[in-house]
């Protein structure tokens, strides 16, 4: 995947972190399975619960190992690490492999991440709104967020 064609997203679901990132060449989002098996099972350790699943699920012939990409995520440590991430199909084929109550809620907050998603390229000014209060939940003054858009479109400009 081409670097500058992803948009890293951090979503929450039930107060957890979700981290995934957008590919607009493709146009689709690739979550963090971890991140994703953490709300589905609330196991202590998810990382153990994946490569449990990962290795049954290769046993049964089930190919969904086979579509995991992986990509760099900043770890809790804030650091970069490459984490296995699995595509808006893949990580629906990979919650029928968990059992969990929260299946259902879970897809239904997918869905909505995608509508949503839609609904931005349709009218842009919903993903800039979108952005505006990520940065003002994550305390970035409003003269900061006019800084930062205003140097994103001189880049831009400088890019046409």
């Amino acid at each position: 995947m081409n670097q500058n064609k992803l948009e890293t997203i951090s979503n929450l679901f039930e107060g957890k972190e979700i981290r995934s990132i957008w590919d607009s060449e493709k146009g689709d989002y690739y979550f963090s399975v971890v991140d994703v098996i953490s709300v589905l099972t609330n196991a202590n350790i998810p990382r153990n619960y994946w490569s449990d699943l990962k290795r049954k699920l290769e046993k049964e012939g089930s190919q969904l190992h086979e579509n995991i990409v992986q990509l760099k995520m900043k770890a809790q440590d804030g650091k970069l690490r490459g984490t296995d991430t699995l595509n808006t199909k893949g990580i629906f084929r990979l919650i029928e492999s968990v059992p969990s109550p929260k299946a259902e809620p879970f897809k239904l907050w997918l869905a909505n991440l995608g509508s949503e998603r839609v609904d931005e390229v349709f009218d842009p000014e919903i993903a800039i709104n979108r952005v505006i209060d990520y940065f003002r939940k994550r305390g970035y003054s409003d003269k900061w967020i006019k800084t930062h858009f205003l140097t994103i479109l001189q880049k831009v400009k400088a890019n046409r």
